[in-house]
């Protein structure tokens, strides 16, 4: 029987397993690095051993430490979690050498389908060698990990050596792994992928589908259980293409066999050998509690002879400290408060008044609704994100909500394409109008009703906000009677609620304030200083750091002076275990670089200027 068991990993996952082995009885061991000193996962458990270094190359991935720890702890299992080196199996070996119990599949099983290339030859398929103009588009793709990371669509044969390049570099950080390989890029399909479970008395069970077809930069964003529309001979057929890799490797434990499905077709993508980010989704629908399973065959127990009966229907969303209309840059601050209504589940890695920083992936948590409909789970998901308290970074919680609703999504119609075509719609700004109000009627709760020396009472005030990315201007006054609006009855203002009465209807503000941070209900605003700071202007063509990182390189034999084309690719960060290309805003010259490899950087830091061939306002944006 497992007594202590050190989880190989950190976040949300670790929170997530911890949680289990709290219900069984299990002592639990947490592994951190220095930025993760005081994180969510590191307070959880029941003993925690520092890793040292921030870099996920210096902890995370080395696994000669985190056996010592699981050692030094007196733990004698460790979980992988997923990411990291969950799917290493030169891992898996050093944690069964040292006597520890390795909750996972055999390392052999992993290293026939950790790597892709190698699961892709098992089930009787082979990479591309030589790319020529025919095979085009190509999916470059790292062999080991997921989570999109080492990942890039290649549609000019002149753009294949820098994504093989920028795949490495990114498959290496976040995996310790710079293998990559290339295969067809099947545009527009849908991404099916079967659960399975394993014991080690040659029982697969295989739990039904999920699909995970909205994704951004091959990341999933949105995912559910049972893959809704698909016709049942093809739900038989990938439920019996992932039983069979299972058993092709003997495979043990919880498990993914991922699809893409087009045309009423198959195409096997990867089978996953270890626990998926979605995994509740399944969970919700079983009555699983899948950690829980993986423990008990890791002790030897067996399973059912058939799996439970599926009801309902689950849908999780991946909410992530990011600005989806920014090409999906990553943001960093302090999450002073996150919290769901009743009725959804939230597995989560941060609690309130933690730091949001730059070394990880940016998601904050995963929202779970489970309901007897696919409707009914699509509505309470969207009703309950809509009320949610998240307060702190920027989030793409606005875009999962109407993603939500959109009518593509609602039909159970979409594909992986789904935010090529839509996310201008999804991201277009939509401020509540009230809101901006609202919060400097709070603000002015209190004030003097004349307003300061330089004002007569019946004087407009005025404040300003960001919201949205737009600037919004609002006016109130003092009267004898309290605070007062053109176009509205102001019922109620004090520091944390705002009544408001336009047209007859009467609405309600919850208001609180972060210094310059200002949250109206679910709206995020920035308060404006009154009078801007006058330096703060850029020459046109200046290329700002987008986000806090590190910059991983610069282009080839670029220096100042040289002529640049618009779109060039010039410098590249990586933030969030992702990499991001910051390109040429226009034709011209480059007149200034500041950047070099190993930099780090905050945002709004110059990195560089182009001075364009034609003046005209110009600001760099991330490719």
């Amino acid at each position: 029987m497992i007594q202590t068991l050190l989880v190989a990993n950190r976040g949300e996952i670790a929170c997530r397993i911890f949680r289990s082995c709290s219900d069984l009885g299990i002592r639990t061991v947490a592994v951190y690095s220095d930025a993760d000193e005081r994180a969510l996962h590191t307070r959880r458990a029941d003993a925690a051993v520092r890793l040292p270094g921030a870099a996920p190359a210096d902890t995370y991935l080395r696994g000669d430490l985190i056996v010592k720890a699981a050692l030094a702890a007196g733990a004698d299992a460790v979980h992988p979690g997923y990411g990291f080196l969950s799917e290493n199996p030169d891992f898996a070996r050093a944690v069964l050498d040292a006597g520890l119990t390795w909750i996972g599949p055999s390392p052999e099983a992993i290293e026939a389908m950790a790597s892709k290339t190698r699961a892709k030859r098992l089930m009787g398929l082979e990479p591309l060698g030589e790319v020529t103009q025919r095979d085009l588009p190509v999916l470059v793709k790292a062999a080991a990990g997921g989570g999109g990371r080492g990942m890039r669509i290649v549609r000019r044969l002149d753009e294949l050596r820098d994504a093989l390049e920028g795949a490495r570099a990114e498959a290496a950080s976040a995996f310790g792994d710079g293998e990559v390989f290339v295969e067809p890029y099947i545009e527009n399909g849908r991404h099916i992928e079967v659960q399975i479970l394993a014991d080690t008395h040659g029982t697969v069970w295989p739990l039904g589908t999920r699909d995970c077809s909205l994704q951004r930069r091959h990341q999933k964003v949105i995912e559910e259980a049972p893959a809704p529309g698909l016709p049942e001979r093809l739900a038989q057929e990938l439920r019996t293409l992932a039983v069979r890799a299972a058993r092709a490797v003997s495979y043990v434990g919880a498990g993914t066999v991922e699809f893409l499905v087009a045309d009423g077709r198959a195409h096997f993508l990867e089978m996953n050998t270890r626990l998926q980010v979605e995994h509740p989704v399944t969970e919700e629908v079983f009555g699983l509690d899948l950690v829980a399973e993986q423990l008990r065959i890791a002790e030897g127990h067996a399973l059912e002879k058939d799996p439970p009966s599926p009801r309902g229907h689950a849908i999780e969303v991946r909410l992530y400290a990011e600005d989806p209309a920014r090409d999906w840059a990553p943001q960093t601050g302090t999450l002073h408060r996150l919290a769901v209504p009743p009725g959804v589940r939230l597995d989560t890695g941060y609690g309130d008044g933690d730091p949001i920083g730059v070394h990880y992936d940016p998601m904050l948590a995963k929202a779970v609704a489970h309901a007897p409909t696919r409707a009914e789970a699509v509505r309470r998901l969207a009703g309950a994100l809509e009320s949610a308290v998240i307060h702190g970074p920027a989030t793409n919680r606005d875009l999962l909500v109407r993603s939500l609703r959109h009518e593509e999504f609602t039909s159970g119609r979409m594909d992986t394409g789904f935010y090529d075509r839509h996310l201008a719609a999804l991201t277009a700004p939509a401020p509540d109008p009230l809101a901006p109000l609202a919060a400097a009627l709070a603000d002015a709760h209190g004030r003097s009703r004349f307003g300061g020396w330089r004002n007569v009472p019946s004087q407009d005030q005025v404040k300003q906000y960001e919201a949205a990315g737009q600037e919004i201007e609002v006016h109130y006054r003092h009267t004898r009677a309290g605070l007062a609006a053109d176009g509205v009855r102001v019922l109620r203002a004090d520091a944390g609620t705002v009544v408001l009465e336009v047209d007859g209807v009467r609405r309600a503000f919850t208001v609180t304030r972060y210094g310059d941070e200002v949250y109206v209900n679910a709206e995020r605003l920035i308060a404006l200083p009154r009078f801007p700071d006058p330096t703060a202007q850029l020459a046109p063509g200046s290329l700002v750091a987008p986000m806090p990182g590190t910059v991983v390189r610069v282009a080839e034999g670029l220096t100042e002076g040289a002529t640049v084309t618009a779109g060039q690719p010039l410098i590249w960060l990586e933030a969030m275990k992702m990499q991001h290309q910051i390109s040429a805003p226009a034709a011209g010259t480059l007149t200034s670089l500041h950047a070099e490899p190993g930099q780090q950087v905050e945002p709004g830091l110059l990195l560089a200027v182009v001075q364009p061939t034609h003046i005209q306002p110009a600001s760099g944006g991330i490719a």
